[in-house]
């Protein structure tokens, strides 16, 4: 056994086993190391002795001078996590409950996750960016909150700086629990950035969801959960909000880009590999069952899936709360969850957290008859997730559903779809016994132990007690298995070398490259050789508001860094001038399908949601809508028929018919940044080539265009003939669109895409197509 105690003045770096210990300033870190056991670190400063046990130390968390069997790393997991269950207090339980609000670090200094410290915003404060704010000193001291969510962070060494500071304050308290903090995706790109090998960044950027489907190569996708894990590690992060599996059904839906698209069994692999990636350690890094520190908890989302919104509305939104079942294919909505994030390939077996969507899966609970939002559900959590599937890791809600409704327009506002007219704690009650066992975004725990008191008098004291150390034994169990009662401490100047190092930005650079689809070639238009000159136009963006519902300004730039495409081609302003063009646009965003102007007007407020440019008009859509219903709404019926929306970036369509005109018979090839499947009529004829995006860098784009790289991906997703096709298709069924073909005579369809040779033809396509076809025999 070796003890370590660091003194020094500045900050002072020890490695260990899995993980790496750091001082703050006053040298306040101690790190033991067991021989034949853990390496195991505390802070100095929160009153946490060493005990020795036949030659081994533990951590006297709860400083009673006694090995309790949590203490003990040399007991399984399960048994650790009951014996602390047992031991807590009901209202530590209830903090367990608790997921935090969005925590930037440094916090933001307006808006509605603001942050002071000492009562003034950051800039003010004169303190540095890793220090605590008060609001999270005191949701981790008065509500016992021990789930954290991290947005932005200043850079990778501030994280860790950061989560030191918060887990040695979570250390001095109670029992010593430490903090499973957690992140939404973060590995998205930075469109203008410069890709140089050899070259390190922030942290690794990768493709979409969509982009690592496009690949139909799930070790791709696996490769990115283990890159991922490394790096959330880094940064303090033991929870992965993510991955988001629903099945993209209905191609109107707001968050089709965070999924793996339309087909059940591409994203179960998907899902599979995903989970595998972030949640398996290896070597020395595993402490047991594939769990250790390089694991990080995935919660696979959203139960039983959110992609069947009536219209294609999402339910973030009060307008978009119903999920509907035309095609009474509510099963096939579960298939990337029950085989293949809770069937995995490695270790792990199944993902360790799930969370169910805001929606209300209108008429699929067959036991109660209830329609209420999936996290008050009985029967779509406790009989299906719980029972039928014998699942029993976490469930957590979504962020905000115990909130009171304001609007039914507005983002950041309540979310407790049919459980509007319940009190907030009755809320909670509700969700407990449906069998959720944790809260998103609050940071409160009075309503959970109002909840409790109820379950008391309903139930007795003890039904409810084993209620509540239930779902503590579940949110322990994911603390314990990544190592974080033994050694919850990083190394800043680790951390910075891990998180975006040359390896994981080349990995992910490659992945981008492998994403992109390129859907025409007409006469070998590409690629285009260097000596080349290009035109590109500048796109023109109006004002309007993004998911979140804040404004965007009104803007006009080149919708590429044009010093990048200098190191390819000669580029000019004048068309005439120009050997090709290339126009680079978005898919089509015509909005939620809400228009609160119709609505002031004396509508419904209910409107189409388009995937073409120009104006569609609904001259066939429903009558009646499917389901309807809101406290804030006199009616039920949310048809929006005969109603007509375009896009907000129309303009993209003109870039492309004017750059047609202006090339005068020249190659125009057209980028399209996809986030939904849109209309390609409205485009395809005025081009030459045409390639297909699902986030990535300027630079992969322009690696496609001039040869440097080849396109090898597909597309996950159908591109719909016309609106009509879209407006016929059913919300909750797959591959069901009549899809465009275009002047090559080429099937814009599930599972399409070009390389230089022509068609696509391989064991991705013979695999997932066969599929496909099953899928729709059955």
């Amino acid at each position: 056994m070796k003890v370590v105690l660091i003194t020094l003045s500045v900050i002072a770096l020890i490695p260990f086993k899995g993980a790496f210990a750091q001082t703050d300033n006053k040298g306040n870190i101690i790190e033991i190391i067991n021989k034949g056991g853990p390496t195991i670190s505390y802070s100095k400063t929160s009153g946490v002795k060493i005990l020795k046990v036949n030659g081994y130390s533990f951590k006297d968390l709860n400083k009673n001078g006694h090995l309790d069997k949590y203490e003990d790393w040399r007991l399984p997991i399960d048994v650790r996590a009951k014996d602390l269950a047992s031991q807590l207090p009901v209202d530590q339980i209830a903090g367990l409950m608790l997921y935090s609000k969005h925590q930037a670090i440094p916090a933001a200094t307006a808006g509605p996750f603001t942050g002071t410290y000492n009562g003034k915003i950051f800039p003010e404060s004169g303190t540095e960016p890793y220090v605590l704010t008060d609001q999270q000193k005191d949701f981790l001291t008065k509500d016992n909150v021990r789930h954290v969510l991290i947005t932005s962070v200043q850079s990778p060494a501030i994280a860790a700086l950061w989560s030191n500071n918060a887990q040695a304050l979570a250390e001095s308290l109670g029992f010593g629990i430490p903090i499973n903090n957690s992140s939404d995706p973060r590995h998205g790109t930075i469109a203008n950035a410069e890709f140089n090998a050899g070259s390190g960044g922030s942290i690794s950027m990768w493709p979409g969801s969509l982009g690592l489907a496009a690949t139909f190569d799930p070790s791709v996708t696996k490769n990115f959960g283990h890159i991922a894990a490394l790096e959330y590690r880094a940064l303090g992060i033991t929870t992965a909000l993510s991955p988001q599996v629903d099945i993209a059904t209905d191609p109107r839906w707001s968050r089709v880009s965070g999924t793996f698209g339309e087909d059940p069994q591409l994203s179960a692999d998907m899902a599979r590999a995903y989970v595998d990636g972030f949640q398996t350690s290896t070597s020395t890094k595993e402490i047991n069952d594939g769990w250790g520190y390089g694991s990080v908890n995935a919660m696979v989302k959203h139960w039983p899936g959110g992609g069947s919104g009536e219209g294609g509305r999402d339910a973030h939104y009060g307008y978009g709360k119903y999920a509907v079942y035309p095609g009474k294919n509510f099963s096939q909505h579960l298939i990337p969850f029950i085989k293949g994030a809770f069937k995995l390939s490695g270790k792990t077996r199944m993902a360790s957290a799930v969370m169910p969507y805001y929606t209300i899966s209108y008429n699929q609970d067959l036991k109660n008859k209830e329609n209420v939002a999936n996290n008050y559900n009985r029967y779509i959590i406790n009989d299906l997730l719980r029972t039928k599937y014998k699942y029993d890791g976490v469930v957590c809600t979504d962020w905000l559903v115990t909130g009171d409704e304001t609007a039914v327009d507005v983002f950041l506002t309540g979310k407790s779809w049919g459980v509007e007219k319940l009190s907030v704690a009755q809320r909670h009650y509700k969700a407990l016994m449906a069998g959720v066992d944790q809260f998103g975004g609050n940071n409160e725990a009075a309503p959970i132990i109002e909840a409790y008191k109820m379950g008391v008098k309903e139930h007795g004291e003890a039904f409810m007690r084993n209620r509540f150390e239930q779902s503590a034994v579940r949110l322990l169990r994911n603390i314990f298995r990544t190592g974080l009662f033994e050694n919850p401490y990083l190394d800043a100047v680790i951390s910075k070398k891990i998180v975006g190092n040359a390896e994981f930005m080349s990995d992910g650079y490659q992945a981008q490259l492998k994403s992109i689809v390129m859907l025409k070639n007409k006469n070998n238009a590409l690629p285009v050789t260097q000596a080349k000159t290009v035109y590109i136009p500048k796109r023109y963006t109006p004002a309007g508001k993004n998911f979140l519902g804040f404004n965007t300004p009104e803007k006009t730039e080149y919708p590429v860094n044009m010093d990048i495409v200098k190191k390819y081609f000669k580029v000019t302003d004048n068309p005439d001038s120009a050997d090709f063009a290339l126009v680079v646009i978005a898919s089509p965003n015509s909005g939620g399908g809400y228009d609160s102007n119709d609505a002031k007007k004396g509508g419904n407020g209910y409107v189409p949601v388009s995937l073409q440019y120009g104006p569609y008009t609904a001259n066939t859509s429903r009558d009646t809508s499917i389901a309807g219903g809101d406290p804030l709404e006199k009616f039920t019926n949310r048809s929006y028929k005969d109603k007509t929306s375009e896009a907000i970036n129309k303009f993209d369509l003109s870039m492309v018919t004017s750059t047609y005109e202006k090339m005068k018979g020249k190659l125009v090839i057209v980028s399209v940044n996809l986030n939904n499947p849109m209309v390609f009529a409205e485009i395809e004829k005025y081009t030459d080539a045409i390639l297909v995006d699902f986030g990535v860098q300027n630079q992969a784009i322009m690696d496609i265009v001039s040869g440097k790289a080849e396109p090898s991906a597909l597309l996950p997703l159908q591109m719909p003939a016309d609106m009509l096709t879209v407006e016929k298709q059913f919300e909750d069924v797959p591959h069901d669109m009549n899809c465009y073909v275009d002047s090559e005579r080429h099937l814009y369809d599930f599972g399409y895409g070009l390389n230089w040779k022509g068609l696509i033809k391989d064991a991705r396509t013979e695999r997932y197509k066969a599929q496909k076809t099953n899928l729709k025999a059955k």
